[in-house]
């Protein structure tokens, strides 16, 4: 059971499916909604036409058409020998009535909508492995809900921080907006999911860098150049080594609302710190500033005055999402 906060008298069916959409993962279009009795309800209606009552129960069910109702089902159990069955790939031989006369083209796009949906229904249950054998098997990671919404959304919603790692793999973009124009970014602050915001931004900055796996020796990697280039340092008449400020970062970028997405950070470093044969270089969204100046800043390995933080010395940092 799920419970709608913000719910008002005047609130319409379809804002309600909305909210739906989102806390339940299940898409706006398979919704069937009913109160007390097995009528529907309208979209067009509001909760005070139905007379729902403070703290009612409203049923969610799905749609009887094109085998919807199994794919749901098996998609919220998790069940990846369940949903091979139910024409999530071309190579499928699941028909329905109303699919069976589909050929190229137009079997392509219907298997991709069902594989589409799975995928965002088990991201929000968190079922980090069939998510896995969805991706493995072709489901687009990009596949919007009729609000735009991506598997990413969701995961962002419900703080699944396991499934965020497969899908920035597959290709899935922190910047995608819905039609509230909200990012995954943008829902994990609004729902609060620190967390999730904070792991979104470093495996999205990783890849970035060039870094396929975050549970390797990355970081580890980017400790050794600075302790290497530290102990080569040549020393000063005093006896003392010379530091040398140099920047990680620091780019002059306007978002589109023309805010500074600006970063700047220091490492006491003769060379540029790189990970994977690469420099450190990478511009971040404005959205994601605010996350940097706090405890984000110490996640991707950099205190607040710019120096290596001690936890990567003993391995992987506070909060680092770890391979399970």
């Amino acid at each position: 059971m799920f419970r709608v906060a913000n719910c008002r008298s005047d609130m319409t069916v379809r804002e309600l499916k909305e909210e739906l959409d989102l806390m339940v993962g299940i898409p706006l279009n398979l919704q069937r909604l009913q109160y007390l009795d097995e009528g529907v309800l309208m979209d067009n209606s509001t909760l005070k036409f139905h007379d729902v009552a403070p703290g009612g129960v409203i049923s969610l069910c799905i749609w009887h058409y094109d085998g919807w109702t199994e794919l749901v089902l098996a998609a919220v159990e998790g069940d990846p020998s369940k949903l091979s069955c139910l024409g999530i790939s071309e190579e499928s031989f699941y028909r329905t009535a109303n699919s069976q006369n589909f050929q190229g083209e137009r079997w392509k796009q219907w298997t991709s909508q069902r594989a589409c949906v799975a995928l965002y229904i088990t991201s929000h249950r968190g079922h980090v492995d069939t998510v896995r054998y969805l991706l493995e098997h072709g489901a687009d990671c990009l596949g919007r809900t009729p609000l735009g919404r991506t598997p990413l959304h969701v995961v962002a919603a419900m703080g699944r921080l396991d499934c965020i790692g497969p899908l920035l793999e597959y290709g899935a973009s922190i910047h995608d907006r819905d039609a509230r124009g909200e990012t995954p970014i943008a829902i994990a602050r609004r729902l609060k999911r620190r967390q999730s915001e904070r792991t979104m931004f470093l495996l999205y900055w990783l890849a970035k860098s060039g870094a396929k796996d975050p549970n390797d020796l990355l970081l580890k990697e980017v400790l050794q150049k600075g302790s290497s280039s530290g102990k080569s340092k040549k020393s000063s008449p005093s006896g003392k080594s010379k530091k040398t400020p140099r920047r990680l970062m620091h780019q002059d970028n306007r978002g589109e609302n023309g805010n500074d997405n600006s970063l700047a950070a220091t490492v006491w470093s003769e060379r540029q710190p790189t990970v994977g044969g690469r420099e450190l270089h990478a511009p971040f969204p404005g959205e994601l500033r605010d996350t940097l100046g706090g405890p984000g800043c110490r996640l991707a390995g950099l205190s607040k005055e710019g120096r290596l933080c001690k936890g990567l010395r003993s391995g992987l940092p506070p909060g680092w999402p770890r391979r399970r």
